[in-house]
């Protein structure tokens, strides 16, 4: 049974990017298929002391303007494709995405083997380890041509 809709995790890395390629070759193959292009970023708190302080609004919007850009620049790697969409998220990774592929109905989440958040996954665990643990639906891990 083909997938018809394949939800693609994006954060710009090696492996983001040739997840992307694969997810595309995916609905390239697969007459009718859909694709989405999601990207989730985090909004960072910082701790002093007992408290914990919100990023200032002026950070947030650089960093929604930088999510926009660079689901921008996804985009433009599958020219000509139809059916493509793109998601901006915000919140965890792996949860927003295991919600969001729910909420939408997709049956293929792809995502790459790791991202930009090397020492954020040495601490809390790899986003793409617990997306393959928890997802409801198959999950394709992409890993860089050089690894």
């Amino acid at each position: 049974m083909p997938f018809q809709h394949v939800l693609v995790a994006y954060d710009g890395s090696a492996q983001a990017q040739s997840a992307l390629d694969r997810a595309a070759d995916l609905v390239r193959t697969t007459p009718g298929a859909r694709l989405t292009i999601a990207h989730v970023y985090q909004i960072p708190n910082f701790v002093v002391g007992e408290a914990i302080v919100v990023a200032p609004v002026r950070m947030e919007l650089e960093e929604l303007s930088d999510s926009e850009r660079l689901l921008e620049e996804a985009k433009a790697r599958t020219p000509g494709l139809p059916n493509t969409a793109s998601a901006l998220l915000q919140g965890d990774p792996a949860q927003a995405l295991l919600r969001y592929a729910d909420d939408q109905d997709a049956d293929l989440i792809v995502i790459g083997s790791r991202g930009f958040g090397t020492l954020k996954e040495l601490f809390l665990g790899s986003v793409s380890h617990y997306v393959v643990q928890h997802a409801e639906i198959p999950v394709l891990v992409i890993k860089a041509p050089h690894e």
